[in-house]
């Protein structure tokens, strides 16, 4: 990446087939593993399908990189408050990894109320020779066993399993957004609109609210949360974000209940841009602490910036991501498309940034350089093997030949979800119900 900003390769891509692609099969979030060699999506159809990096071979050393399915497996059922008579989506809004322990792994896995702690494991031997059941698994009368026999394990064929081992409910009285694990790996926290808990892995009845932003009444609402997440190193330290465009950044020694906050970031608005889509347009979608530890990253509609936890009045960056919208914004707000939640993600050295942008573009902002590239991720232009051409979009006046114009782009494909491997340059892309894996370009 930081050779050149200009070249990326697809290793692979997942897609599904357009004629069959239903609302359920739109991808709702994608995250690599701490080690990157697994990658899971969630959809709106409530399944979970975690794709596995090829193991290099001698005779295709090419292949390594490429991602194949592992493992699907329903997350989430479609479910019924009887209480508020409303429905409860099965769609899967995130995702998170814990650091593998041992042979299997764990996946924290949430819709709008529910999170549930996911085992996968591989198993590749099966017993034999029980003394109570025959071998298809039905009692065996007791008057016909005569000898006891010594069960063996017999190999079998690969089967990975996924387990459902905690199931974490009914501490939500609004949407879940954000889920977070904890570096000490004992807890983790999961945030709505108004209130964020915090939960043991091992406790599954109860949680422990650490902020609560609920006005005793409901008309003094002026904001709510946005997106949660705890600090990489500090067990201790979290930030969440609000709809109008702030960041707070809590201590957990300070006081159980962190409705007082350490430090808070806000940017001063220019009064000479003020306008009537302002606080819609300020509202942060996402927030994610650098690899360090020393910044955070914000999205909101327009701008990506990065802040330093030592500095709180302004941004030490702002990078625009689709300046060319600020005359649509009216257009925007008729259709909806304001209220999209872009993800924004950094690069395991935290020197690039990525997110997206509508008309399946993604950008890539490199901080070291400050140069900043628009790739496409669609099936037309993206065959394996290829060299991703970088797109510009031109505002009015005459366009280039490989210039697309900002009047025709089209608002329905979107990149709201993107990921990034911990450690190498494959970064994961989720347009619609199609996945997209692209990686360097390897000389």
């Amino acid at each position: 990446m930081e050779e050149d900003v200009e070249t990326r390769k697809i290793s692979s891509s997942f897609l599904r087939d357009h004629s069959y692609a239903t609302e359920a099969d739109i991808i709702s979030t994608v995250e690599f593993n701490h080690t990157g060699e697994l990658l899971a999506t969630g959809d709106k159809g409530g399944r979970v399908v975690i794709f596995q990096r090829e193991q290099e071979s001698k005779n295709q050393p090419h292949r390594r990189g490429e991602y194949n399915v592992y493992s699907t497996f329903q997350s989430h059922e479609p479910e019924f408050d009887y209480l508020k008579s409303l429905e409860i989506e099965e769609k899967i809004n995130k995702i998170r990894w814990l650091p593998q322990q041992n042979a299997a792994y764990f996946l924290l896995s949430t819709n709008d109320k529910t999170v549930k702690l996911w085992k996968v494991s591989e198993r590749d031997k099966r017993p034999e020779g029980y003394n109570l059941k025959d071998e298809d698994g039905r009692l065996r009368d007791p008057s016909m066993i005569t000898m006891l026999r010594v069960p063996v394990l017999r190999p079998m064929d690969l089967m990975v399993e996924a387990t459902p081992r905690r199931v974490f409910a009914n501490a939500h009285t609004y949407h879940i957004n954000s889920i977070s694990v904890n570096s000490d790996y004992e807890t983790y926290m999961s945030a709505d609109d108004l209130r964020i808990n915090l939960w043991n892995f091992e406790i599954t009845n109860q949680s422990f609210n650490i902020v609560d932003i609920k006005p005793a009444n409901m008309e003094e609402l002026t904001e709510v949360i946005t997106a949660a997440e705890f600090h990489p190193h500090h067990c201790n330290t979290f930030v969440y974000s609000s709809s109008k465009g702030t960041i707070r950044l809590c201590d957990m020694r300070t006081s159980a209940l962190c409705d007082r906050h350490a430090k808070f970031f806000e940017e001063p608005e220019d009064p000479s841009n003020r306008s009537f889509f302002s606080e819609i347009i300020s509202s942060i979608s996402d927030v994610k602490f650098s690899h360090s530890g020393r910044y955070i990253m914000t999205r909101d509609y327009l701008t990506v910036k990065v802040w330093d936890l030592n500095m709180e009045n302004r941004p030490i960056e702002t990078y625009q991501v689709h300046d060319y919208l600020r005359s649509k914004l009216c257009s925007l707000y008729e259709n909806d498309c304001i209220f999209d939640k872009f993800e924004c993600v950094w690069n395991g050295s935290d020197s690039v940034i990525m997110t997206g942008s509508y008309n399946n573009f993604f950008r890539m902002f490199d901080r070291n350089t400050k140069r900043d590239v628009t790739l496409e991720a669609s099936r037309e232009n993206s065959k394996p093997r290829a060299i991703l051409k970088p797109r510009k979009v031109c505002v009015g006046g005459k366009r280039r030949k490989d210039e697309i114009s900002v009047d025709s782009l089209d608002f329905s494909k979107k990149i709201l979800h993107t990921a990034w491997h911990p450690t190498e340059n494959i970064i994961a892309v989720a347009a619609t119900n199609n996945l997209y894996i692209f990686q360097d370009k390897v000389n």
